[in-house]
């Protein structure tokens, strides 16, 4: 059985991701393969060493990301969908959005306005 963890009023969980892709079934002239990557943690994305990521390709999953970070309800589309297409028709290049772990965030490292502030003490 797993343990819950307690998180203080001012933190959260998000998941962190990978986007990989995952098909190319035409011709990429990006020059994108299977397998390129990149990551996010927090709200920054990262890429292995020396790999490039389409502008293209990764404009149409930007979007999805944040809501792909959070914990859903179980029936929500977001939890059983994971595949973007590449907005180029000649590409047929598809890319898939994996969770890969939680991590625990504190209101004020992520936002400029101070937890104390929008929540009175004592108050959740």
């Amino acid at each position: 059985m797993k343990k819950e963890k307690t998180l203080r009023p001012d933190q959260f969980e998000l998941y962190d991701l990978t986007v990989v892709v995952e098909t190319i079934d035409g011709h990429c002239t990006c020059e994108m393969t299977v397998g390129d990557r990149f990551y996010m943690k927090g709200g920054k994305i990262s890429m292995p060493d020396g790999q490039n990521f389409c502008l293209y390709a990764l404009q149409s999953v930007i979007p999805l990301l944040p809501a792909k970070q959070r914990i859903n309800h179980p029936s929500d589309w977001m939890e059983t969908d994971a595949r973007v297409i590449c907005p180029d028709p000649a590409c047929k290049l598809i890319m898939r959005i994996d969770r890969v772990g939680k991590r625990v965030l504190n209101h004020d490292d992520v936002s400029p306005i101070p937890y104390d502030s929008i929540r009175p003490e004592g108050s959740e």
